[in-house]
């Protein structure tokens, strides 16, 4: 969760005056605080670009109508922001939502409204499609940070896992760069993405079984909870990861290594009840034994988690990020573990906050 204070989610569950700021960073170098009547911002972890914005404005001068319009908006960006004012004099609480590249204007260019869309940081990599074959090399972490700032030139990459040697990788001419990102985050169980302050981020899902819940979620009186759904399903639950690499580029022999669930307890067990159900990965950058080990091992501690999910909606809370753990009271007294997925942050004043989540288990 991003980093808030106690009197922030406290503040949640009473009463209080939501704030959203929405600026437009144009290429230009001007900065303009939007005046908006509405809007969204949905971030999800299953899709490439995990942030994506929609913004509703009354005034139609925004609409591009001359070259010199359109000079300006293409490439820009903007910041969105929502928070708590404590309505005790003191500055408004302002959670980052996102820092988006401005994709789309559209509306009445009479009375209005128009609609902004955008699309977080990662669509700028995605799109810059390679035009020559593209070699990496080194590292998981130098790599990644090779082909963002290709990119996004002094942009900000942080890793958060232990840093691991790779095969060179050969990108042929079209190929989507970002995609070559995740390809090369998995080689260490890992996953990258734009955070909302705009950065990068290189991390591992956290163990809903180990991490601490961030926040609670209880149908009490003050709680946050509005209502509750709970779904358990076998599919896309493995059971085994074989990994494997080839690396003729760097005459690497064929490697590989099958990580399976060898607890004759878990309800898991490779060759009990549940049968053999491998997941497969495969890349370059895995050139010894070793990496293929690490990175079945790191795979399957996620494949093997009970597919089970949920639809929580509750009050609205800026700070929550995918992956985080949340603790979940149900209105009949039952208590879950739920890791958070997909949510939508309202940029107006009213509706329900749904969290769509991964993983669940009973909370003890």
């Amino acid at each position: 969760m991003y980093p808030v204070s106690e009197r922030f989610l406290k503040r949640l569950t009473e009463d209080h005056i939501p704030v959203t700021q929405v600026q437009l960073f144009l290429t230009t170098g001007e900065v303009i605080n939007l005046p908006h009547t509405g809007g969204q911002v949905t971030v999800d972890r299953a899709q490439a670009i995990r942030r994506t914005c929609t913004v509703t404005i009354a005034d139609p001068t925004l609409i591009p109508r001359t070259p010199a319009d359109e000079l300006a908006t293409y490439g820009a960006r903007l910041r969105i922001s929502r928070g708590i004012d404590f309505g005790d004099g003191s500055q408004p609480e302002l959670v980052p939502l996102g820092v988006f590249r401005l994709d789309d204007v559209d509306g009445d260019v009479s009375e209005g409204p128009v609609t902004l869309t955008g699309s977080d940081l990662s669509i700028i990599v995605a799109d810059d499609k390679f035009t020559t074959p593209y070699r990496v090399t080194g590292t998981v972490v130098s790599a990644i940070t090779e082909i963002i700032q290709r990119s996004v030139p002094g942009a900000d990459v942080i890793s958060r896992i232990t840093n691991t040697a790779i095969g060179s990788r050969v990108f042929d001419v079209e190929a989507d760069p970002w995609a070559g990102v995740q390809e090369i985050a998995a080689a260490a169980g890992a996953e990258c993405y734009a955070s909302p302050d705009g950065e990068f981020i290189i991390s591992t899902l956290p163990d809903l079984a180990t991490t601490e819940p961030v926040w609670a979620i209880e149908a009490t009186e003050g709680g946050a909870y509005i209502s509750g759904k709970r779904a358990m399903s076998s599919k896309a639950v493995h059971n085994g990861v074989l990994a494997r690499g080839e690396n003729t580029s760097d005459n690497a022999p064929p490697v590989s290594y099958l990580a399976t669930d060898n607890d004759p307890n878990s309800p898991t067990y490779w060759g009990g009840p549940f049968g053999r159900r491998p997941k497969f990965i495969s890349s370059s950058t895995l050139v010894t034994a070793g990496a293929c080990q690490a990175a079945a091992t790191v795979t399957l501690a996620k494949a093997k988690a009970p597919n089970a999910s949920g639809d929580i909606s509750s009050l609205p809370n800026p700070a929550l990020e995918p992956g985080d753990v949340l603790r979940v009271r149900h209105a009949d007294g039952s208590r879950e573990l739920h890791q958070a997925a997909a949510f939508t942050v309202p940029l107006d004043l009213g509706g329900d906050f749904p969290i769509s989540t991964i993983a669940a288990k009973e909370d003890a």
